[in-house]
């Protein structure tokens, strides 16, 4: 199927659908938390990419991953770190400041694409930029303090430079016509992961019942789309990528309401609102401008 920029922007709304399936799962772990939740969805997710990279990319493609060059292990080097960093903040400070911190996302990806790929960032995105952020300081800001516990705030920082460095990795490589794939990269940065959480959540406590749910996580919540978004980043910009993530937030939120019935405060729903009409704003404004 050729990838069009409907197609991307289409199964980039899908990639955080499944990324944001998360939350409601691990509301119903019995006995897996934190670093352990991480390592058993890492794992998982090198099992189903060793099933899933041959079947999309041949079974040669273990082989072109020595040869991917610095790109390839620099992209995986960011994964790792998002898929860590991000559990370990937990750990560390209160959900809300590891959610007002992700929302600096769009932000360093844009200044980091126009630093390292020059890339010219249209009005219209950085209002949307600005919109989306304020909208995630609007459902979070009445409970987050940012300026407590600021180790936690920095390891959650870590995860939108990551994001960050690894659009942009991609980016670059497209344009500079470099033949790589780096769909492998989401392995290795799993595989990072799991390594490096494994020291941290032992001994393992999860159930059969946990190893199920976090099986399930590392496939469809994981493998899948982190896969598909590297497709998507071949023809959507940075920017565009970066925002269209952050309807993980509002999908995560809405299906904790009604998965395991945790009704969002007004201050949610508003400003979720706020960041849905930025991203269609920019999307659209998008689509008017296309040649």
């Amino acid at each position: 199927m050729k990838l069009t920029r409907s197609r991307a922007v289409v199964l980039m709304v899908l990639c955080a659908l499944l990324w944001s399936s998360a939350g409601v799962v691990t509301r119903h772990l019995e006995s897996a938390r934190s670093f352990e939740v991480t390592f058993w969805r890492s794992f998982f997710t090198v099992l189903s990419l060793l099933l899933i990279l041959p079947m999309v990319r041949g079974k040669a493609v273990f082989t072109h991953m020595l040869k991917g060059g610095p790109s390839l292990w620099l992209s995986g080097l960011c994964w790792s770190v998002m898929f860590t960093a991000f559990m370990v903040a937990l750990t560390l400070t209160s959900v809300a400041n590891v959610l007002v911190t992700l929302a600096l996302g769009p932000l360093l990806t844009a200044l980091s694409a126009r630093v390292f790929t020059s890339h010219r960032i249209p009005g219209r995105t950085w209002l949307a930029i600005a919109l989306a952020g304020v909208g995630i300081v609007w459902m979070y800001g009445g409970q987050a303090d940012v300026s407590a516990q600021l180790t936690g705030t920095l390891v959650a920082l870590l995860v939108p430079i990551a994001a960050a460095c690894n659009w942009t990795v991609v980016q670059h490589s497209q344009a500079q016509g470099q033949k790589i794939d780096l769909i492998p990269a989401v392995l290795v940065g799993a595989l990072i992961s799991s390594l490096l959480t494994l020291p941290l959540a032992w001994p393992l406590a999860a159930t059969p019942h946990d190893i199920g749910l976090l099986g399930l996580l590392g496939l469809t919540q994981l493998a899948i789309p982190c896969v598909l978004s590297v497709w998507c980043a071949s023809v959507l910009k940075a920017p565009e990528m970066a925002l269209l993530s952050l309807l993980e937030i509002i999908f995560g939120i809405l299906l904790v309401w009604v998965g395991a019935g945790e009704a969002p405060g007004n201050s949610v729903l508003y400003g979720g609102a706020l960041v849905i009409s930025a991203l269609v704003m920019n999307e659209m404004m998008g689509w008017k401008d296309k040649p």
